[in-house]
């Protein structure tokens, strides 16, 4: 086993971490390192966070959308998707199936809308599904993160009523300027921002993340994104890499190569969690539409939360945000025991009936009832 230089051993070993530090730890390149890298994240994961991996079983509700980003599959102006909406009964089972499973969480997923029936049908899904899911193994029901966009302080107080604690909402860059290049001039990142902040005023768990690997980043900007995500206390991360989508409006130039897209964004875990410590932080699906182990080695760098789909199959082939999206046709089952195979094949174990809450987040809440 190699042995870090002196440098590197002792950048490791910081507990803070200057702009510069940051981009040097991203830029590392010789195999040696980055091993000395994955090495570092993964010990300190044990210590903060402990060994396990928590599933988030993933429901994506509907693929309507009203925005247009130009990365995404499912932005309104891609005309060749076919739109869908699963019903109250459907969200409501894949949720209590996840509970019976042992999941101890699930993710309410959907293109942004901001209408009074879509808002309507979250805030019942969400507290049909707690109060459904309650068991001797889940008193308090299913843990339930939502992924839904930006919504208005007042919606994030009803869902938050409703039993949902978590949510996750991705900046995809901390630059104003690349911001402006992937969204239409309607969509503002101080608007984001400032979502971010009524999500944490309405109580809930903060999740956000970025998109690595766009065209025109650089280490410079994920640098910054991580000293965001650290400079706005946020709880949970979930960022991958940049995969062109079917429809999307970006331009192909200055895209990277796969294997060193996937290994920018392992890299990006590692740092993130050098520097984050004791956040939760996701092993994407996309890690997987790379490699077939994606979401594993996700796991050796630093991730402690996975997200296994439970939309069902006869739709899930129309919410494909970037293209080369996994696991369109497998069973939720069969998912079930792969994935408990991968996350063993880690050295870690899956934290069954757990919701597997950051113990950041814990930290937050003691400090804000202070």
């Amino acid at each position: 086993m190699s042995q870090p230089s002196p440098a590197l051993a002792a950048l490791l070993a910081q507990r803070e971490f200057s702009d510069a530090d940051i981009v040097a730890l991203l830029g590392l390149s010789a195999a040696a390192d980055i091993e000395c890298l994955r090495r570092a994240a993964f010990a300190l994961t044990t210590r903060e966070v402990g060994d396990r991996v928590h599933y988030r079983g993933l429901v994506e509700i509907s693929n309507v959308c009203v925005l247009d980003c130009h990365y995404c599959g499912i932005r309104k102006g891609n005309r060749a998707v076919e739109r869908y909406t699963l019903s109250r009964e459907q969200v409501i089972d894949a949720a209590l199936w996840a509970a019976r499973a042992g999941y101890g969480s699930c993710v309410l997923q959907a293109g942004e809308r901001r209408d009074e029936g879509f808002i309507s049908l979250i805030e019942d899904c969400v507290h049909e599904i707690r109060q459904r899911s309650q068991s001797a193994s889940l008193p308090q029901g299913l843990g339930i993160t939502l992924s839904l966009g930006e919504q208005s302080a007042e919606t994030f107080r009803r869902w938050r009523a409703a039993g949902a604690h978590r949510y996750l909402l991705r900046i995809e860059t901390s630059n104003p300027e690349l911001f402006a290049r992937i969204h239409p001039p309607t969509q503002r990142i101080e608007t984001r921002w400032q979502a971010l902040a009524d999500l944490r005023d309405a109580g809930f768990q903060v999740g956000t993340g970025v998109m690595i690997g766009l065209p025109g980043q650089t280490l410079v900007d994920l640098a910054a994104d991580i000293l965001a995500f650290a400079d706005r206390d946020i709880d949970m991360i979930g960022m991958g890499p940049y995969l062109p989508a079917p429809g999307n409006a970006m331009p192909a130039a200055g895209a990277l190569a796969s294997d060193e897209l996937l290994q920018l964004a392992l890299k990006m875990i590692a740092v993130t969690r050098l520097v984050l410590r004791d956040v939760n932080i996701a092993a994407t699906t996309a890690l997987q539409a790379l490699v077939a182990d994606g979401r594993e080695r996700g796991v050796t760098f630093g991730a402690n939360v996975v997200m296994p789909s439970l939309t069902p199959r006869e739709v899930r082939k129309n919410y494909q945000l970037y293209e080369g999206k996994p696991c369109l046709d497998e069973a939720r089952d069969d998912c079930r025991s792969c994935l408990a195979n991968r996350i063993s094949s880690t050295g870690r174990q899956v934290g069954w009936n757990d919701w597997g809450d950051s113990p950041h987040s814990r930290h937050f809440a003691r400090h804000s009832d202070a």
